[in-house]
Order: C-alpha cells, then structure tokens, then sequence
C-alpha cells in the first residue's frame, strides 16, 4: 500500500483550490462518462456540446475503454509491473491501478495531476493490493523533472515503466512544446519501457466545432490535432500493432466493438 501522503488531509486547501465558476477538462470528461464528480458549469458545457457534437460522448467513453486494453495487454502480453499515469482525472471504473492489478497483484503505479478535485479524490486512487503498490503526485506535465523525482520513490526507474498519457497532451498548445515534453519523460525510461496515448483529434467538422465550443467557455483550452501529430509522439519508438489508430479499433476484443467511429486516436509504442 501507499504510504500516509499528509498533503491529502488538508482538505481545506484543497477544497479552495476548486474553482466552479469555470469549467475545468477532468470534471467535463467525468460529465460525459457517467460521473457525479462534476459542477453545474461542467453539466452546461456538457450539454452544449452533446447538442453541436453527440460523439464527444464516444470519445470520453472509448478512450476509457482503450486504457483498459493498453494496461491489459502491457501487465499481460508484455509483463510490465510499473506505470505512470499522467493526467489521471478523476477516479472512474477500471481505473489504471485496478486493471494492471486485477492482472498482475504487484504492480506499482504512480498517477500524476495538479486539478485540485482530482487531489481531492485521490485516495480512491490509493487502494492497493498488499504485493502493489500506488501513489499520487500532485504535480504538473509542464514539470517533468518534478514528476521523475517523486515518481522515483515508489517506481524502479532503471525498470521499464509504461508512461500513459491519455487526453491530456492537447491542452500543450504547441505541438513542439508537447512532443518536447513526451520526449523527456521518455528519455528517463529504459529500454522495454512503454508509451500509452490517445488524444481527441480533428478528423471532422464536429470535434473542431466542439473544440472550439470548449476553448470559448474559458476552461483550459484544448488543442484537437491531426493524426499525424498524435503518430509524432511515438517518433524512435517501435510501435505495437495495429499502430496509430481510431482507439476503438485499437486490439478490439469483441467483434462489433470496433464499429463507433470516433474522433480520438492513441497507440502503445515500445522503447526499443
């Protein structure tokens, strides 16, 4: 199990970090999924959104189930025990823990985030089988030093860790700046080690229009790219079949589940 993490207990501090006059990305995501963790701002959005573009929806709802199979095919098929989760959200089902763990028992697995209500849910993220382990960082993705550093005291960074980013990186306005920052964390893994991503993309007029919605609500914008970006974060990595693809059609394990088109994209790519 985790160790006492005192930050968690100043719920106070935590609790005037919130801002509910805003709509903020994980409490929106967590609208669309099915979630009570959300404030009216977050339901308003939302239901503008589903209005311009219902497949937003699927995408929040996809994109979940694909965490699921990348984690299950990397504890699995790959046999990785260490994972660092960055931009975790809010707790759901199936969260990263609970697969890798469900698995393999003694994975360990850091999640990393700066949105205070995740902060404040954090400890349903803490539960841990005795031979794992799991811990939170309250920290930033524009901080990859600070991530390493804390990620360090409960993950064997000279072992290879799987780094999942999953529909964080398009609030990185540049595409420079975000591959940079992917690049980095990476160049602190070993060989064997893993990177898990998917991000919304501008494959139709909907998800740009509902990009554009989102980024005019005054949360932090999110910047939906083109397939083509989202294949340049695994640039020098060796990629796992099918590649960059629809993250629906990404290693479906029933036979229809890869018939939603969705507006989102990831892969799982090897650290050669």
């Amino acid at each position: 199990m985790s160790d006492h993490d005192p930050q968690l207990d100043s719920a106070a501090g935590v609790r005037a970090r919130i801002d509910t006059s805003k709509p903020h990305s994980a409490r929106f995501w967590n609208y669309f999924v099915g979630g009570k963790d959300n404030y009216e701002k977050d339901r308003e959005l939302g239901d503008q959104i589903k209005e311009i573009f219902p497949g937003l929806v699927d995408v929040a709802r996809t994109s979940r189930l694909f965490l699921g199979r990348a984690v299950r095919h990397l504890a699995g098929e790959q046999g990785i025990r260490q994972f660092l989760d960055i931009g975790t959200g809010l707790p759901t089902a199936d969260n990263t823990h609970q697969v890798a763990q469900r698995v393999a028992p003694d994975s360990r697995i850091v999640y990393v985030d700066n949105d205070p209500l995740v902060l404040a849910h954090a400890r349903a993220l803490l539960t841990s089988t005795p031979e794992g382990e799991t811990a939170y960082i309250d920290a930033d993705l524009y901080d990859p030093d600070t991530i390493l550093r804390e990620a360090s005291k409960t993950l064997d960074l000279s072992r290879p860790v799987a780094l999942i980013i999953l529909n964080t990186l398009g609030h990185v306005a540049e595409h420079s700046r975000a591959r940079d920052l992917v690049t980095r964390l990476m160049a602190a893994l070993p060989s064997g080690s893993y990177l898990v991503i998917s991000d919304s993309t501008a494959t139709s007029d909907g998800m740009i229009a509902a990009s554009n919605e989102y980024n005019r609500s005054g949360a932090i914008p999110y910047y939906v790219r083109s397939v083509e970006e989202i294949a340049a974060f695994f640039d020098g990595l060796d990629l796992v079949e099918p590649g960059v693809e629809q993250v629906t059609r990404w290693r479906p394990e029933t036979p229809d589940a890869d018939a939603v088109k969705v507006d989102a994209y990831g892969a799982v790519g090897r650290k050669p």
